[in-house]
C-alpha cells in the first residue's frame, strides 16, 4: 500500500486508538521470541504465563471433549456456570447465582466489555495491569491513574479513592482491583479491604475484584473484598494463572444480583462480537472449576515452588541494592534501581524505557518497564515475571524432595530453575560494570 493511501485509511482510524501500541506484555514476548530465532539466549522475565502445566484431569477432560462443536450459549455453558458458582463458595464463601455467572474468551475481554457498556470513569491505582487503561482509551473513557507509595507497597489506599469520589458523589466509576497484583505480586490485608469496601458503598461504586491470581497467593489466604461489599462487586478470574491454561482463553465474571443488568448488557455485546466461549474448552473448565484432590497438590505445590524462588528473588535483588514492595502472591517483583541512577544515567539510560532496552540489549533479559504499568516514566522500575524455568519439573522435584521439609531456596532455584539464576548473575554483573 502507498504511503498516500495509506495516509488516506488513517484519517478514518478511531482517534481513541491512534497512538496505541501492542499490548506491552506480547509485544515483549513476540520480541524475545524474535531474538531467539536469531539466535539470542533470551531470560523472559517480561510475559507473565505461568510456568505450570495444565492440570492432567484438565488436559484428559479436554480430550474427552475435542468432538464438541456446537454453539454454547452466550454467558456460557450451564453447568459451568455452576462449577464456578460452587468455586466462589468453596474458596471464598460467597454466594453466586448461576444465572449471574458469565463465561468469556478470557477475563481480559470481558474486562474490555465491561467497560464498553457501562458509563463511568475507570479508578486504577498506579502501578495496574498494563490493559486496564489502553482499553478504557478505546472505548472513550476518563481514567483516574490514583498514586500510591512504597510505605503503603504501591495500594490503592482507602482515602485516596475517597478523595477522588466525593469531588462528584454522583458520578458513575469503576474501580479494579486486582491482587495479588500485576505487576507487585502485593495483596490487600482484610482491614484494607474492609476500608475500601466502606467508601465504595458510600458512593455506589462498581468494584471489579481481579482476582486471576487468587488461587496463587504463597500462602493460600487471598480474600474476595465481595465478602465486604457483595452487592456492587464483580469477581473477575480465569484459567490462565491459577490453572496454567493462558492460551486457552477462558474468563468468568461472577455478578451479585444488583448488577444483572449489567451482566444482560455485556450479554448483548457478547453475542454481537465473538458469540460464545469455545466448546471443548467450556467443558474442560468445569473439571478446573469443580476441582479434585488432583488440582488440590497441584496448586500446593505451585504456591511452594513459587515461594521459594521469591526467596531466591529478593536476596538477589537485596545485593544489588533494590527496593521493591514484597509480594504476597503471583510470580512477580517490581524492583526499583534508583540506588544505580547516577551510573546509569552516565551512559544515557534516564527512563525505565531505556533501562529495559539495554538491559535487553545486552544480556538478553527481557523486563518491563515501570511505565508500562503507570509509573513515571523518569522512575527506574521495572516487572520482572520470574516464570523461566519449567514448571512441570519444578513441581515434581519440590515434592520429591520436600514432603513437609525445609526447602534450600537457594539449592532449589540453581539446581531446578537455571535460567533464573543465570539472569540474576547477569544483572548483577552489568551493573556491576558499569
Amino acid at each position: 500500500m502507498s504511503r498516500t493511501r495509506r495516509e488516506k485509511f488513517q484519517v478514518h482510524l478511531n482517534l481513541n486508538v491512534r497512538g496505541l501500541a501492542q499490548s506491552a506484555t506480547l509485544a515483549i514476548n513476540e520480541k524475545s521470541n524474535e531474538l531467539v530465532r536469531e539466535g539470542r539466549k533470551v531470560y523472559r522475565f517480561g510475559l507473565g504465563q505461568s510456568p505450570f502445566p495444565v492440570p492432567d484431569s484438565v488436559v484428559e477432560t479436554l480430550k474427552q471433549n475435542a468432538h464438541q462443536k456446537d454453539y454454547l450459549p452466550v454467558k456460557g455453558l450451564r453447568a459451568l456456570r455452576e462449577s464456578v458458582s460452587n468455586f466462589n463458595m468453596r474458596y471464598q464463601h460467597v454466594y453466586t447465582d448461576p444465572e449471574d455467572v458469565l463465561i468469556g474468551p478470557g477475563s481480559k475481554e470481558l474486562i474490555f466489555l465491561l467497560q464498553l457498556v457501562y458509563y463511568g470513569d475507570l479508578i486504577i491505582p498506579t502501578p495496574s495491569w498494563v490493559s486496564y487503561s489502553p482499553q478504557a482509551r478505546i472505548v472513550g473513557r476518563h481514567v483516574n491513574w490514583v498514586p500510591t507509595s512504597h510505605d503503603n507497597n504501591l495500594r490503592l489506599s482507602p482515602e485516596r479513592l475517597e478523595l477522588i469520589c466525593r469531588t462528584d458523589p454522583d458520578r458513575p466509576r469503576l474501580v479494579v482491583l486486582n491482587y495479588p497484583s500485576n505487576p507487585t505480586g502485593c495483596t490487600y490485608p482484610i482491614e484494607r479491604l474492609k476500608l475500601l469496601a466502606n467508601v465504595a458503598r458510600k458512593y455506589r461504586v462498581i468494584l471489579v475484584s481481579d482476582e486471576i491470581y487468587g488461587l496463587l497467593h504463597h500462602h493460600n489466604q487471598h480474600v474476595s473484598i465481595a465478602r465486604f461489599y457483595p452487592e456492587g462487586t464483580i469477581i473477575s478470574s480465569g484459567l490462565s494463572k491459577w490453572c496454567g491454561a493462558g492460551g486457552w482463553r477462558l474468563g468468568t465474571f461472577s455478578f451479585p444480583p444488583s448488577l444483572r443488568w449489567l451482566m444482560n448488557a455485556m450479554t448483548t455485546v457478547a453475542s454481537e462480537t465473538y458469540t460464545a466461549t469455545s466448546a471443548p474448552i467450556q467443558h474442560a473448565a468445569v473439571t478446573a472449576f469443580n476441582g479434585n484432590e488432583e488440582i488440590d497438590h497441584y496448586l500446593k505445590v505451585a504456591r511452594r515452588v513459587l515461594h521459594v524462588i521469591l526467596k531466591y528473588m529478593m536476596e538477589r535483588l537485596d545485593r544489588i541494592h533494590a527496593t521493591y514492595p514484597v509480594p504476597q502472591g503471583a510470580f512477580y517483583l517490581f524492583p526499583d534501581l534508583e540506588y544505580h541512577r547516577e551510573k546509569l544515567n552516565n551512559i544515557g539510560i534516564y527512563t525505565s524505557v531505556e533501562l529495559c532496552r539495554r538491559l535487553l540489549d545486552d544480556t538478553g533479559i527481557a523486563m518491563l518497564p515501570g511505565s508500562d504499568f503507570g509509573r513515571p516514566p523518569e522512575e527506574l522500575s521495572v516487572r520482572m515475571a520470574y516464570v523461566d524455568f519449567n514448571g512441570r519439573e519444578a513441581q515434581q522435584a519440590l515434592w520429591n524432595h520436600e514432603n513437609g521439609k525445609h526447602i534450600d531456596h537457594t539449592s532449589f532455584v540453581t539446581t531446578h530453575c537455571p535460567k533464573i539464576t543465570e539472569a540474576m548473575d547477569r544483572m548483577e554483573e552489568w551493573l556491576g560494570g558499569l
